[in-house]
């Protein structure tokens, strides 16, 4: 599959393909098989790669504001240091992968698989992670104020310092998650959430 860029270059897309600082702006790359590609530093600003194979790949530093990424594969790729603000990522596979430093603001990641990943330190100030499956993930010292978190599946999450202002984890799961020194302040909760076991439950803020 040939590509021509923004910048008037023709791109091989293909698995690990060489890829970086491509200027790929718009590209309709829907369902494309990129696993194991070379996009750092690439920009693929409003790009189209809903359902798109991105297994592995390097897309550090990359540009995808705004880009459709729904369903897409992004298991274990390292996307640190990314600007993914406004990007589609609803149902996105994002288990296993790299996003410390990555910008997620006004991004839905809803239903988006997100175990295992590492997200230390990130910013998710009133994103949208409604559903999402957060077992195992990092949020160490993650910014979660004012997020939806409803139905999220955060067993064994690592939420250490994590600010939880404001959050709402209506029926989220909680299980074994460490909330050592997280901020619960004004966070919202059902008679669904699970804490973990011997965690002192703040008093209940109302909806």
């Amino acid at each position: 599959m040939k590509v021509i860029g923004t910048d008037g270059k023709e791109y091989t897309i293909e698995p690990e393909a060489n890829l970086r600082d491509a200027n790929l702006i718009g590209a309709d790359l829907n369902g494309a098989d990129l696993r194991g590609a070379d996009l750092s530093s690439a920009n693929l600003s409003s790009a189209d790669l809903d359902g798109a194979n991105l297994r592995g790949t390097n897309l550090r530093g990359a540009d995808l504001s705004k880009a459709n990424l729904r369903s897409a594969d992004l298991s274990s790729a390292d996307l640190s240091g990314a600007d993914l603000s406004g990007a589609k990522l609803r149902w996105v596979n994002l288990s296993e992968a790299n996003l410390r430093w990555a910008s997620l603001s006004q991004t839905n990641l809803s239903s988006a698989d997100l175990s295992g990943a590492d997200l230390g330190g990130i910013d998710l100030e009133y994103d949208n992670l409604s559903e999402a499956n957060l077992m195992d993930t990092n949020l160490r010292s993650a910014n979660l104020r004012g997020s939806s978190l409803i139905g999220a599946n955060l067993s064994r999450a690592n939420l250490s310092n994590a600010d939880l202002t404001d959050t709402n984890l209506s029926g989220a799961n909680l299980s074994e998650a460490d909330l050592r020194d997280a901020n619960l302040s004004g966070a919202i909760w059902s008679d669904e959430t699970v804490f973990p076991e011997g965690f002192e439950i703040p008093e209940k803020s109302e909806t």
